[in-house]
């Protein structure tokens, strides 16, 4: 009888733990699409029960890690949160809004492992970490290569470990301005998924089918409510012209591409799905005016979160 009351008791704990694995915690480092040179894209994403983190985009990094002790995210030193928490970066393309804080804070941080697609990785090497711009951090590039960080380039559609997190990431290209590229991460846990979208036009602005051939291989993510949160962003108010959107999303064009991703996985699919709203420009009336439109207009029923610098997300 007492061992059966034990093992019933190991059990119980075990499943408790491993139920409490299953998701992702997300602490944003910063949530702006330009404009705002202390809060500029950049995701912290881990495991949930885990400090083994990759930060998805570093448009801002030491700035966000210390607005994020501050909003009691992280209890231990800022440094710690940078050289420990911290095991990679996936950069979704080279603009300075999306990695800024990696190249700034990269003289103090620890050795690491950089991801992107090989234009980003060469732009990188080749406009920043080249001794003119800045030290050369990398492992490949303009003597004396200090190898810090090393480069790893990654192949689209192909799924490849995150080496430290236990995390995995399969990479996808998308369109920011044809002919000029950025990348969607999907992110796996165990049985959980999370997609990072980072600048993207919508398809048939951009003439292509990048985001239809992402939607199609999260399909079956989204039937099995597998796929625990979006990251896709919404840069400018309906207002704007399609022929002034530089590559990027209204909060019409927003419903309409998730709304091709329902079609795929079946009409209600869709209901409450854990879509993060992000790369909002920061002027004028922006944010305001994107937010009314986009809470006004939501026939798919998905859950809109609006990240703050610093808030941890819990995604589960």
């Amino acid at each position: 009888m007492r061992i059966s009351f034990c093992l019933a008791v190991i059990i119980l704990v075990f499943n408790s733990f491993s139920f409490g694995q299953n998701g992702f915690r997300v602490v944003p480092l910063g949530v702006k699409g330009g404009g705002d040179d202390g809060n500029l894209s950049a995701y912290m994403v881990a495991p949930n029960g885990s400090n083994n983190y990759v930060c998805l985009d570093a448009g801002t990094v030491s700035h966000g890690i210390a607005i994020a002790i501050s909003q009691k995210a992280f209890s231990v030193p800022q440094d710690e949160v940078l050289r420990k928490y911290i095991k990679a970066y996936f950069i979704s393309h080279p603009h300075l809004d999306h990695l800024s804080g990696m190249i700034i804070n990269s003289v103090d941080d620890s050795t690491k492992n950089v991801y992107g697609f090989e234009h980003c990785i060469e732009t990188i090497k080749t406009h920043y970490f080249n001794w003119q711009s800045w030290p050369n951090l990398g492992n490949e590039g303009a003597a004396p290569a200090l190898k810090k960080y090393k480069y790893n380039v990654l192949v689209e559609n192909q799924s490849q470990p995150i080496d430290h997190t236990g995390m995995s990431v399969q990479a996808f290209r998308l369109s920011h301005s044809n002919p000029y590229e950025s990348a969607a991460f999907l992110i796996k846990s165990g049985e959980s998924y999370l997609l990072y979208f980072g600048d993207t036009g919508p398809d048939e602005v951009e003439k292509g089918t990048n985001l239809e051939n992402v939607w199609r291989a999260v399909t079956p993510l989204v039937r099995d409510k597998k796929l625990k949160g979006v990251f896709l962003e919404v840069s400018y108010p309906n207002s704007q012209p399609d022929r002034q959107l530089y590559g990027h999303l209204t909060p019409a064009w927003f419903m309409k591409e998730l709304g091709k991703l329902e079609n795929l996985a079946g009409k209600g699919q869709l209901k409450n799905l854990n879509v993060i709203v992000t790369h909002i420009k920061p002027t004028g009336n922006n944010e305001q005016t994107i937010k009314s439109q986009l809470n006004g207009e939501n026939p798919l029923g998905i859950n809109l979160i609006y990240p703050e610098q610093g808030v941890s997300i819990n995604l589960n």
